[in-house]
């Protein structure tokens, strides 16, 4: 009897295509009528094993206890502290790594490409996935969302740098340089006294600043920036859907018929 660790594993492909693939599982179809029985020889979608007794219905897929047992369990919302504060670490990193790859790609072709946003989405809810063994929440998805969402900021964020530098530069060179007055003391006085600004305060300046940028940028380049709040949204979206509880429809135990012995 192989051990629960086992088929964890092998019903992990099941619980991921009830993720990934809602359209197809949407609702149960079993495989056979209720109260009736099924041709011999059932075989389990999950751990691939022939059933012999009875068999459960998973939104369509025929299992045997064990792997419905699994399934169930992987299907419920991942609890604990622990499990979120390892989730929130996992995203933040594939956040930030989603906003270089973003970036890199605008930088060089000088042009934002949708499945870049999509694949930052993919990033972040599959760092999910994996701090919390696979399994979803509500919680998991609202995280998903918000990092999904700053990691385009994020990227914006050295594009506004360099515009707002190349503009400084170019006022610059236009400008007639003017005579410096002398400085007072006093004043000189008050700026040698002046305090430099904390890390963290630029830190959390930074991070307010990329948290805004993707409104700034769909409200300031109108009618186009429509373009760019569908980029951002399908990268939310695609967050979202892999961080959620997948629905499941358990029917049965349906009884495996004996073989009809030939006349």
């Amino acid at each position: 009897m192989r051990g629960l660790s086992t088929l964890t594993g092998e019903v992990q492909n099941v619980t991921s295509n009830l993720n990934d693939e809602p359209l197809q599982f949407d609702t149960a179809t079993p495989s056979v009528p209720a109260g009736q029985g099924a041709p011999h020889g059932v075989t389990c979608t999950a751990c691939q094993r022939t059933i012999a007794d009875e068999y459960y219905d998973v939104n369509g897929q025929s299992v045997c206890a064990s792997c419905r047992t699994v399934i169930q369990r992987q299907a419920e919302p991942a609890r604990g502290f622990a499990v979120l504060i390892r989730a929130v670490v996992f995203a933040l990193v594939a956040a930030v790594l989603g906003a270089i790859l973003y970036y890199a790609v605008i930088a060089i072709t000088d042009f934002e490409i949708g499945i870049v946003a999509i694949a930052i989405g993919y990033m972040v809810g599959y760092a999910i996935r994996m701090a919390t063994g696979g399994r979803g929440g509500l919680r998991f998805q609202i995280l998903a969302i918000v990092l999904t969402y700053w990691a385009v900021g994020l990227a914006y964020t050295p594009l506004v740098f360099r515009e707002m530098n190349n503009q400084t530069e170019q006022a610059s060179q236009t400008s007639v340089p003017a005579t410096p007055a002398p400085a007072e003391p006093q004043a000189a006085a008050a700026d040698d006294s002046s305090q430099p600004v904390s890390f963290t305060f630029a830190i959390v300046v930074l991070i307010a600043f990329s948290f805004a940028l993707p409104v700034l940028s769909v409200f300031g380049s109108m009618p186009s920036g429509l373009i760019s709040a569908a980029i951002i949204a399908f990268g939310m979206q695609q967050a979202w859907r892999m961080t959620g509880v997948p629905h499941l429809e358990i029917t049965g135990p349906y009884r495996i018929a004996a073989p009809v012995a030939s006349a």
